[in-house]
């Protein structure tokens, strides 16, 4: 099912909108995307989480760049199942650590439905060994989604931990979207040669 409801631009540089998922939001600037919000159950609780994480916001035109409207609609097929490449988005992380900005490239060359190990993106990002380190960062990700921190699991393939709203249940949502199953593999049955 298709949400059809209008884009909403309380501010400047901001956006709140509906999905299949429920309500989001976003801020960028000029260099790129700077906060994503995930879902939330009510257009207000979305403003208030957006609001709340940005603070001020620039002064400016309130019509949003074309690469916004194309990112809202991209954001809106995700919700809905479709496979979408978020890798192409600007995103502006001025003001972000080298660690943190390491682990964020690391996750961004994850693709629709692949998925690693805290241990395993510490890895790629040239940061072997530290995966507490890497939860810590992918905790404090101001762009979950575009980010794909949702496709860091536990070691074992747990699901881990989540920090946006909706916690592990809202990973595994987006993980199911994309087509990955997580948790133990189901019980194999023996079969029996009679």
């Amino acid at each position: 099912m298709a949400v059809e409801t209008a884009i909403s631009f309380p501010l400047p540089g901001h956006a709140v909108f509906e999905t299949a998922l429920g309500f989001m939001a976003l801020a960028w600037s000029d260099a790129g995307l700077t906060r994503v919000c995930l879902p939330e159950k009510t257009y207000a609780a979305a403003e208030r989480r957006l609001l709340r994480l940005v603070g001020a916001t620039r002064a400016g035109d309130r019509t949003p760049p074309q690469w916004i409207t194309a990112l809202i609609a991209d954001i809106r097929r995700y919700a809905e199942g479709v496979e979408v490449d978020f890798s192409d988005v600007p995103v502006d992380l001025a003001g972000i650590d080298d660690f943190r900005r390491d682990i964020y490239a690391a996750a961004r060359n994850l693709h629709h439905g692949e998925t690693t190990t805290y241990g395993g993106l510490a890895e790629k990002a040239g940061r072997k060994g530290l995966f507490r380190e890497t939860g810590a960062a992918l905790g404090a990700n101001p762009i979950p989604l575009v980010i794909p921190c949702h496709r860091i699991l536990a070691a074992g393939g747990k699901i881990g931990g989540f920090s946006a709203t909706g916690g592990s249940n809202m990973k595994e949502k987006m993980l199911v979207l994309e087509g990955v199953r997580v948790g133990p593999p189901p019980v194999a049955q023996a079969s029996f040669g009679f």
